[in-house]
């Protein structure tokens, strides 16, 4: 994250160090030495306990320099994926730990460990609920990764709006990648999936029924688009109103149609 971030007040900053250096569950003191070494940040209080030394580090630079980079800096090292191979436990916590925190600044942690922004939370309710509700709701309907990956900053700040919009978007993306194909909504389904010679084939297409199959998944992504993409393309937040519970369900749908095409074959060149 390379532009300039605003200082962090010093109760954000001593939240997430908190969390950073939780004596149970956070960056042991060896290695709060070797990651503030490896952002530069002088390491000058190394014999006070794990929160305050992190604390003083990171508060000594946002001072000097008058921007809170170094905080960002420091999560974007210690979060990174590949030290957590052995322990996936150890991320989820900490990640989900931060979100809170870093929720009341306008940032949050994603699943690649590096932070990305979000809409600042005013309540610990609102931060909570970032990390726990949609969270739970969404991992209890074994929602697909891909559904995820294309409104994670989204849901993070309960823009249910937009969530369900870049979802729905991501799969025209996928069905692009897939095809090789240009274009976008029910166009772009015809193309890949209808007609005598689709290029796309989500079974054999030996018998009726899975004729039948093709057509109609083809039917549902062109109901998708239609009942659901085209709308919110063209309206506004004020007059289309999206409650958690139709995000959830829009996205449940999206899933779906992502397991369809985790099987979809390319058939026609």
């Amino acid at each position: 994250m390379s532009t300039r971030i605003p200082p962090f007040s010093s109760q954000h900053l001593e939240a997430a160090c908190r969390v950073l250096a939780d004596t149970e569950r956070g960056l042991s003191g060896t290695q709060i030495g070797y990651l503030l070494q490896d952002i530069r940040v002088p390491d000058a209080d190394a014999n006070n306990t794990k929160w305050k030394r992190l604390f003083n580090a990171l508060a000594q630079m946002q001072n000097q320099h008058q921007v809170g980079n170094h905080l960002i800096l420091f999560i974007n090292s210690a979060m990174n994926p590949v030290s957590y191979a052995r322990d996936r436990e150890a991320f989820i916590w900490r990640r989900d730990e931060l979100n809170v925190v870093l929720a009341f600044s306008g940032f949050y942690v994603r699943d690649d460990g590096k932070v990305g922004r979000a809409d600042k939370a005013t309540t610990l309710d609102v931060a909570r609920a970032r990390v726990g509700r949609l969270k739970a709701a969404l991992e209890a309907r074994a929602v697909h990764e891909e559904v995820v990956k294309y409104c994670r900053a989204e849901l993070l700040s309960e823009n249910y709006f937009h969530a369900v919009f870049e979802a729905t978007k991501g799969i025209a993306a996928r069905i692009r990648n897939l095809s090789g194909l240009n274009g976008d909504g029910a166009d772009l389904v015809a193309k890949a999936f209808l007609g005598q010679s689709p290029m796309l084939a989500v079974g054999p297409l030996a018998t009726e029924s899975e004729k039948s199959e093709q057509k109609g998944f083809a039917n549902l992504l062109i109901g998708l688009f239609g009942a659901v993409r085209n709308p919110l393309a063209h309206a506004t937040k004020i007059d289309w109103p999206m409650s958690e519970q139709d995000a959830l369900d829009i996205l449940t749908m999206v899933s779906l149609m992502h397991r369809k095409l985790d099987v979809t074959r390319k058939i026609n060149p």
